[in-house]
């Protein structure tokens, strides 16, 4: 077989492996080892003054949320905090675009989470014509140069797309119609997003050519499967920051005292009810 051929075999047997489900089991296993991973960079960070952004950006639906929850999941929000920022005010909304944003990058010893971030305006405000077509052309020319210093400043800027087929967009916006404990994540803003598919491919594409430069890079995620999704993100995460493996604590728990004259109070004290 010529290696064209097994490079295709082999690249067909790796889709249709990112298109299987995962065992619970089995990505609870997985999950446990990169937390751990997680915990070992955080003390990292926290020791070296390392700055981490993060940006999240994909198509609605594509599992954002999901992931960023398993990443801060075991960490210390002290250290790891998820910016969401909402509508603009009017105050910020005659700023510089970029200056809100700037205000919650990461410090020394810090790693910001960006879910969504100022890429909406090469993304849902082009889209739904919330800026003009001149300001969306200024972001795009700009954002290359403003992350560069970003990066310049010792910020590790990490971005990633997060990629959802049609059929599949579809799936989890009317399980989210017919899910009570989901139908909050449903906005009118969905709606008609849905309706632009190619709008936002359009959009997608003109940000990548305009902004995936050699220091702050996209990665892509093809997320259908969310838990093959979150490991792959979180395991690439970990391989973009020089952190050290994490010894482990070397500790071993002091004797507690005795109750001595101490008695258990007889006050009278409230009580949940157990249901459960």
């Amino acid at each position: 077989m010529g290696k064209k051929k097994k490079k295709a075999r082999r690249a067909e047997g790796q889709d249709e492996q990112a298109r299987k489900k995962m065992p619970r089991k089995e990505y609870e296993a997985e999950m446990a080892v990169l937390q751990g991973e997680l915990v070992a960079m955080q003390e990292w960070v926290k020791s070296t003054g390392a700055k981490v952004c993060i940006v999240f950006e994909g198509r609605d639906t594509a599992g954002k949320g999901g992931t960023i929850k398993r990443i801060v999941e075991r960490v210390s929000p002290r250290v790891f905090r998820v910016v969401a920022l909402p509508t603009p005010t009017e105050r910020e909304k005659s700023q510089m675009y970029l200056q809100r944003y700037m205000s919650h990058f990461p410090a020394g010893g810090e790693v910001v989470i960006f879910d969504r971030s100022w890429y909406n305006r090469a993304g849902v405000e082009r889209v739904m014509n919330f800026c003009t077509p001149e300001e969306t052309e200024r972001f795009l020319n700009m954002t290359p140069i403003f992350e560069k210093a970003m990066v310049d400043a010792g910020i590790i800027l990490i971005k990633y797309w997060l990629e959802v087929s049609a059929d599949e967009q579809t799936r989890r916006l009317e399980s989210r119609i017919d899910d009570p404990r989901k139908t909050w994540k449903l906005s009118p803003m969905d709606l008609k997003s849905y309706k632009r598919w190619y709008d936002y491919s359009r959009a997608r594409d003109a940000m990548f050519e305009a902004t995936d430069t050699a220091w702050a890079p996209w990665y892509v995620v093809h997320n259908d499967v969310k838990k093959r999704g979150r490991l792959n993100i979180i395991s690439h995460l970990l391989s973009q920051v020089p952190y050290e493996p994490f010894p482990g604590l070397d500790v071993e728990l002091p004797k507690r005292q005795k109750a001595g004259d101490y008695r258990e109070p007889t006050l009278a004290v409230r009580h949940i009810p157990t249901p459960f």
